[in-house]
């Protein structure tokens, strides 16, 4: 039997398709000689393996639907790595090697009662290798950049990054090659994989950015491999209200001095700051210059973090994007443990990781807040990405102290999926 390889269609490999850590799984169109059936005849499903069986196992489908895969003598197991983007290295399987936890693609002929498949061919993707290549794709994201776009150059194929943190301003340009993967957050979503692509020319200046792929010796060019952005809100203000039932609150916008509504979801990331931290960063923008913070005194980037710290879960931020700590282990961040960057400065997202959470609840009129929001679907309303209170300190020493402080790092779900704590610089 002579199997014909066929390319995806319609993304760029099979690997985004079968770890599905951001999208859908795509249907594959594998011809092979010899079946009386073509592929476009069959029924096709996609998802993880829940159990497994000596004839078959039992699939739960990304469409949320469990499905008896039962296989016979004559279907076709083949297993593709992670990094591949054809079938051309796909290697024959047995049913013994398909495992618990496993991506696959399955087509076949499913049941009257639409509950049981009798596959004819089964594409799998082993759950250590995609956890192996998720945890690599982690310390990528880790290593890559993020903050505001500074300039889009469609012609060159650039992208000028500029961000701000404790160590102060830097620009770096991104390039964009016909390889790179480019994504973009969807209105209302604070989830990577449910961003979309989108071409170069949808990336404005003062959008929120992040990228993964190789750095210059000297740390001002960066060749992305994937790169997510999406155009995101910057508040900081004060509690007007809070409705807990409909999970908003309304805030008075210090810039504006209007009031907006914004809600949160269960993905929505609250925390509240150390009163001693918040008081160290405040010193630091006092000391600062053009609104960007100096130094935090006394080695705040190395212990300043409260307890509390967690693994986060799916972003660009984490230990990955587990490293975006999170599904990824988005592994350990650069610069070790207290939230301190390779260069010695702290990264204000990983110090953010590691305060207390906090609720709704826990807000009062009159709090002060910081938060990052997607612009949501609603007029006058945004969806909260991070919610942080306890910053009264803070925006007295700079009202504009949160757009310095989430330009460079921010947590929105996380590529490669998880939500944690990553370095951008």
């Amino acid at each position: 039997m002579r199997m014909q390889v066929c390319r995806l269609s319609g993304d760029r490999d099979i690997r985004s398709a079968l770890t599905l850590v951001c999208g859908s799984l795509l249907v594959m169109s594998v011809a092979t000689a010899g079946w009386s059936q073509t592929p476009s005849s069959l029924y096709k499903a996609a998802g993880t393996v829940a159990s497994t069986e000596p004839t078959g196992f039992t699939l739960q489908t990304d469409a949320g639907v469990r499905l008896a895969v039962e296989i016979p003598n004559n279907a076709l197991l083949v297993r593709v790595a992670p990094e591949e983007k054809t079938l051309k290295n796909a290697t024959k399987i047995s049913v013994a090697d398909i495992a618990v936890g496993d991506r696959v693609l399955v087509q076949g002929q499913i049941s009257s009662d639409q509950k049981t498949l009798a596959a004819v061919r089964v594409i799998d993707m082993s759950k250590a290798a995609i956890a192996q290549k998720h945890a690599a794709e982690t310390a990528q994201w880790q290593r890559g950049v993020g903050g505001l776009v500074n300039a889009v150059d469609p012609v060159a194929n650039t992208i000028t990054v500029a961000t701000s943190g404790f160590g102060g301003a830097k620009k770096t340009t991104v390039h964009v090659s016909k390889d790179t993967i480019l994504r973009r957050y969807a209105p209302d979503s604070v989830k990577y994989e449910e961003a979309k692509p989108a071409p170069l020319s949808q990336i404005q200046t003062g959008d929120q950015l992040k990228a993964r792929g190789t750095r210059s010796a000297d740390g001002n060019d960066f060749d992305a491999q994937e790169i997510v952005s999406g155009t995101f809100l910057n508040i900081a203000g004060t509690v007007s209200s809070v409705d807990t039932t409909q999970n908003t609150l309304t805030v008075t916008d210090l810039k504006t001095k209007k009031p907006l509504v914004v809600k949160l979801t269960a993905d929505s990331q609250q925390r509240k700051l150390d009163p001693q931290l918040a008081q160290r960063i405040a010193v630091a923008f006092k000391g600062g210059a053009n609104g960007a913070p100096g130094g935090i005194p006394g080695g705040a980037g190395a212990g300043a973090g409260a307890p509390g710290g967690r693994a986060s879960q799916g972003a660009p931020t984490g230990g990955a994007p587990g490293g975006p700590g999170g599904q990824s282990g988005f592994g350990g961040p650069p610069g070790g443990p207290g939230g301190a960057r390779a260069g010695g400065a702290p990264d204000f997202q990983r110090l953010l990781n590691r305060m207390p959470t906090a609720t709704l609840a826990d807000l009062k009129k009159g709090d002060a807040v910081m938060i990052v929001a997607s612009q949501g679907t609603d007029t006058g309303g945004a969806t909260a990405i991070t919610l942080l209170s306890g910053v009264e300190p803070i925006l007295t020493a700079s009202p504009s102290a949160s757009q310095a402080l989430f330009s460079g790092s921010w947590n929105l779900g996380a590529p490669g999926g998880g939500g944690g704590e990553e370095g951008t610089q």
